[in-house]
């Protein structure tokens, strides 16, 4: 929603007066809401300007509301994450957002997390087999809960660009010819296995 009313300012901007369309014009994206909410709108300066200035600050004082709230709700997140979970953040690759979408997929599920291979199929990175011929292959497993699923994702890309013991392990596997792809499930399954004392224990 934040993105929709920055793009909505963007474009009455370029449908503004001239006066008020060069001073919008060029503002940075972060400086934008900010911009569009200190606008005064005066009804002396005609009713065409007056209206767009009007709309103008109205999105910007909303975009400004919405980073607020965000904000507060991450925070609170944060909070409940540390105290969930207190080493779950320090796990590399784990920010909090990551942490809370594995946190609930983990307390919705707790008579399936008995192991770690439990909680691999939970997040559906238990690899099942795939073979044809003399060619050895996994395939994703579809049962898996998404979400969970895709926060492993996060951490193992997170990882990839960043950790050095990563990107020397996938460049190893790449040479023995696996695809970017299948690395990434196997790491996914590391992952899980790696995060599973943590969660374990919430």
């Amino acid at each position: 929603m934040r993105i929709k009313y920055l793009n909505q300012i963007r474009h009455l901007g370029f449908t503004a007066p001239d006066e008020l369309r060069e001073r919008l014009r060029g503002v940075p994206a972060e400086h934008l809401a900010r911009t569009a909410a200190s606008l005064r709108p005066a009804r002396e300066s005609g009713s065409v300007m007056y209206a767009t200035k009007l709309a103008i600050r109205t999105l910007g004082r909303r975009v400004l509301d919405l980073e607020t709230d965000t904000q507060h709700v991450d925070r609170l997140i944060d909070t409940l994450v540390r105290r969930t979970a207190p080493n779950l953040l320090d796990v590399y690759g784990v920010g909090t957002h990551t942490a809370a979408i594995l946190l609930v997929a983990a307390g919705d599920n707790p008579h399936r997390l008995k192991s770690e291979a439990a909680f691999a199929h939970l997040c559906g990175v238990a690899p099942l087999p795939a073979s044809s011929g003399k060619v050895t292959r996994h395939r994703l497993n579809p049962g898996g809960n998404r979400q969970a699923n895709h926060a492993l994702w996060r951490i193992v890309f997170t990882r990839m660009s960043g950790d050095e013991r990563t990107r020397k392990y996938v460049a190893r596997r790449t040479t023995e010819g696996l695809t970017t792809r299948e690395v990434m499930r196997v790491l996914k399954r590391y992952v899980a296995r790696e995060l599973y004392p943590h969660l374990a224990r919430a």
